[in-house]
Order: structure tokens, then sequence, then C-alpha cells
């Protein structure tokens, strides 16, 4: 998590100061940052944030799961990856319980736990925009080329996907496995990244691949590919045409507008790391302090997927309505036969003791 495992950036007065120096003496010039006021926001924030997603997330993901397996027979290439992502979703959410006792209380967790953490984060973080990305595919494939896509389509959503959505993301976690362990700092124990020898060139490094398989290369293919579908349906007429042009562009501004701002963050953290950007201690706190804010917001995406993807088709509804009337009556006859069950034991029971009475 970005948030939790993000590098100090090393400043001090001295470097902010330099033109300033005179006689006084050397020691009054170095002050580190003072971190404290952007762990108490974390403290507060984070585990609220963290909670309000944690049950969005496990209710709409978990539904539409629940849906596409009783919809088993009738799935379509679309609904087999709105089950892709919603794995990938209701994985990531199983861990923010643990990043919000982090952020509250520290880690209290094993060792373990914390590089499986750090795993299923990176599993999700790649999977589930390169999944947005596979589905604007197969929507070009479908709208753009619809008389001859059908083989297409198939072999994205039933073999390529796994080569390039799943295979990525758990190459990309190796990091994590090696480098992810509990540490202390300032009397508190932390899930951390603690790379080798040079730890600022590891973190650049995995930051500008972070950005660029996480939003540039997906985002190029969502723009691309919708870009195009809007440009095939504005020349098309009818009400279906319409609203389907209308759910591309509510798409595409979801995905930039949860994504885009915490990538800025990273981007200008990777920034200050390179000493592009001069780093002093207030931009690094209005950095890490927009990091922690706008990572939430990302996170929420993982909750709107289930609406954007799933909700928002009317079959999808039907399909919903079918499979909790499906759920409830099974669960009515399994109380049903309890009951009877019961009912005829007693029944049973009554009347050998009038037997044996008479």
């Amino acid at each position: 998590m970005a948030s939790t495992f993000a590098v100090e950036i090393e400043t001090t007065s001295l470097e902010n100061n330099t033109d300033d120096i005179g006689s006084g003496d050397l020691d009054d010039l170095i002050e580190p940052c003072d971190r404290q006021e952007n762990t108490n926001f974390n403290r507060i924030f984070l585990p609220t944030i963290f909670s309000i997603i944690f049950v969005i997330g496990i209710i709409g993901n978990g539904l539409v799961v629940i849906v596409m397996g009783y919809q088993k027979k009738s799935r379509t290439m679309t609904d087999k990856y709105r089950l892709h992502l919603s794995v990938a979703d209701l994985l990531f959410v199983f861990t923010l319980p643990f990043w919000s006792v982090e952020a509250a209380v520290g880690w209290y967790f094993k060792d373990f736990l914390c590089k499986a953490i750090n795993v299923i984060y990176t599993v999700n973080l790649y999977s589930s925009v390169l999944i947005l990305a596979f589905i604007s595919i197969d929507r070009y494939l479908a709208i753009v080329h619809a008389t001859n896509s059908q083989g297409a389509r198939k072999l994205l959503v039933e073999r390529v996907v796994y080569a390039g959505v799943w295979l990525p993301a758990v190459l990309l976690t190796v990091p994590d496995f090696f480098f992810s362990t509990v540490s202390e700092e300032e009397g508190s124990y932390v899930c951390n990244h603690i790379y080798p020898e040079d730890p600022v060139k590891w973190l650049i490094g995995l930051r500008v691949l972070q950005i660029i398989m996480g939003l540039i290369l997906p985002g190029l293919i969502i723009l691309t590919c919708y870009c195009i579908i809007i440009s095939k349906l504005s020349n098309s007429k009818g009400h279906l045409k319409r609203k389907a042009l209308k759910t591309t562009v509510i798409l595409i501004l979801t995905f930039f507008a949860c994504l885009l701002p915490y990538y800025l963050g990273l981007g200008m953290e990777t920034l200050m790391l390179l000493r592009v950007i001069k780093p002093s201690c207030s931009l690094e706190d209005n950095v890490h302090k927009w990091i922690s804010i706008t990572e939430a917001i990302a996170f929420f995406h993982c909750c709107l997927n289930p609406i954007l993807y799933a909700f928002l088709g009317a079959k999808f509804k039907m399909s919903a309505r079918n499979a909790l009337t499906a759920v409830s009556r099974g669960s009515s006859l399994k109380m049903l036969s309890k009951k009877r069950g019961g009912l005829s034991s007693v029944s049973t029971e009554s009347e050998s003791s009038s037997f044996h009475s008479s």
C-alpha cells in the first residue's frame, strides 16, 4: 500500500535554506520533518474510509459472484469478465481490515500475513485495471466488429485473460514476497518494504512500473477503445444506442476520476525522489496526505465496478432478482423440511407412547 510503506524523503533545513546560511550554528539548521500530523490524520481517516469500502465492496461484489454462479449456463462473455473483476475486488476488500488496524494502532500480525496482504493488494492493483482494459477490448470487438468478432472475443475471455491479466499481476508481486516485512518505526510496528542496498532506486523503479502498468498502459487501451466506440455509436440512432453511448462515457470518466488523482500523487512523489522537484517538509507532508486521500478514492473503484459493469444492465437486475429469490426459496425449504422432520418425529413419539400406554 503506497500510503503505508512510502519511503520518507530525507529533507533538512540545511537543504531547504542553503541560500540563507549565515554565521549561526550548523546544528540549528538541521531539523527533521515532523510526521506526527500526517500520522494522526491517517489514524482517523483511513480506518473510516476502509470500513465503508469494505462493507460496500463485500455486498456489491459478493452479489455479483452469487448471481454469476446462479446463471452459470447463460453467462455471456462480458459476464465472465465481470466475474473475474469481482473476484479480484473481493480479494482486495478482505485486506482492508488489516490496513485499518495498522493505520490506527500499528501492525499486530505475523510477518507471513504482512507478505500475504501485500501480495493480495498488488494482485488486485494490477488485475482490476487490466481486466477493465480487457472489457474495453471486448466491447470494441462486440460493437465495432460485431459481425466477425465472436471467435476473437471467446479466445480473449477463455484463454488470453489469464496470460494478459492474472499472470502479470502475480509476477508483479515478486517484490512484495521478498521485501515485505514487519519493522519497528517510532515505537510501533509497521508492515513495510525493506529494499536492499539502495532503497530509493528500488522504490523509483517499482513506482515507475506501477504507474505504467497500473494507469498508462490500461488507460491508453481503455481510452482508445471507448473513443472508437463513441465514434461508432454517435453515428447510430435509437434509444439503445444513446444509452450505450451514455454508459460508455460514464465508464471512461469514472476510471480516470478514481485513479488519475492517486497516480498524480505517486508521480509527484517519484519526481521528489529523483530530485526533479526539490523536496521540502511542507511539500512532502502535503504529497503524502494527497496520496492517502486519493488512494482511498481509488479504492472506491472496487465498489463502483459492480454498479458500472453489472447493475447498469437490465439483464443483471433480472438475474439478481431470480438468484436472490432462488436462494431465499432454498433457505425457506430447508427450514420447512427441518420443521416437518421435527413434527414427524414428535408425532411418531406420541403415537408410540399412546400405543404402549394402551
